[in-house]
């Protein structure tokens, strides 16, 4: 097995939640490299910004982890997934394939210090849900897997002794670490915004040919999943004082603003249909104004190679 890493500008490491967008490519047989594992550090995200990639040839499937504690409310996770796809060392991979599925999903990788109390009466947290991810090794279903198995043997143990012995959860606060949503910087003291170019259509794509591609559904007349507590504090705080991140961290287009050319006011428009449920917008969004409930019928992504 062929294993690279590349650490390009590498930033600090996060106590974090993190967006993973992610595609899934065939390449012709005489670029494919089966064994290959290839992990990026730092590129496209800032030196104050961690995120890092992957690259795997079964077929080919990669992708790019970026840390939602960023400061920078111009920053477009989308893009940022396009640009890094740019980069010599990850464009060679795919250059001359074609794109199979793309999809997003939000990854709780806090860290110890995030880990929740795992026990309560009649069951526990286990696998990726507690955030057993451990980020430094790149190491996710095999801490998930040890879970599970430590948690059943813990039952076992409980329901044959007589007496199991007590042991005291012990929590670990983070004097660093700050809520996801707590963190963008005000649009007037934010970096500038990235220039981000325009699709070639062979390795970068827009928004849509990309959304097609991950076969997400959702019946239009059925009720939106993403229900908003407050939906005017977006028209009154996100918009004027951020520039309307939603619009950016989202992988989907599901949220963007409309400005009603009789009354001249702008609004949010939820494009509840797009979801691809990453949940991102359940974590990131500054005013917490957004929550996240699973569709109807449990629609959504039609993911087969993801």
């Amino acid at each position: 097995m062929k294993y690279d890493v590349l650490v390009v500008g590498a930033g600090p490491a996060g106590l974090s939640a993190a967006i993973r967008i992610k595609m899934v490519w065939r390449v012709p047989e005489a670029q494919h490299a089966p064994g290959t594992v290839v992990h990026t550090v730092g590129y496209p995200a800032a030196h104050s910004h961690y995120g890092g990639g992957f690259i795997y040839h079964m077929r080919v499937a990669l992708g790019l982890v970026l840390g939602l504690d960023y400061d920078n409310p111009n920053i477009n996770t989308f893009q940022e997934f396009q640009r890094w796809k740019s980069h010599p060392s990850v464009r060679k991979h795919i250059e001359g394939g074609e794109c199979l599925q793309y999809g997003a999903r939000a990854l709780n990788e806090g860290g110890l210090q995030s880990i929740p109390k795992l026990s309560f009466p009649g069951g526990a947290l286990i696998g990726c849900s507690a955030g057993f991810v451990n980020v430094p090794k790149i190491k996710g279903t095999h801490t998930a897997m040890m879970s599970g198995m430590m948690a059943g043997e813990a039952a076992f143990r409980g329901l044959t002794a007589d007496k199991a012995p007590a042991q005291a959860h012990k929590r670990v606060g983070s004097k660093a670490s700050r809520p996801d949503h707590e963190h963008l910087t005000p649009l007037a003291s934010a970096p500038p915004a990235p220039v981000y170019p325009k699709p070639d259509g062979a390795v970068t794509f827009d928004l849509p040919t990309s959304l097609y591609r991950s076969g997400t559904n959702h019946e239009h007349d059925q009720p939106s999943h993403l229900l908003l507590r407050d939906p005017g504090a977006f028209e009154r705080s996100n918009l004027p004082h951020y520039g309307g991140p939603e619009t950016k961290y989202c992988p989907a287009g599901v949220y963007e603003y409309r400005t009603d050319e009789a009354s001249g006011r702008t609004r949010l428009h939820v494009n509840a249909q797009n979801c691809l449920h990453c949940k991102a917008c359940d974590i990131k969004d500054p005013g917490r104004n957004i929550r996240w409930t699973v569709p109807e019928g449990g629609q959504g992504p039609g993911y087969t190679a993801m």
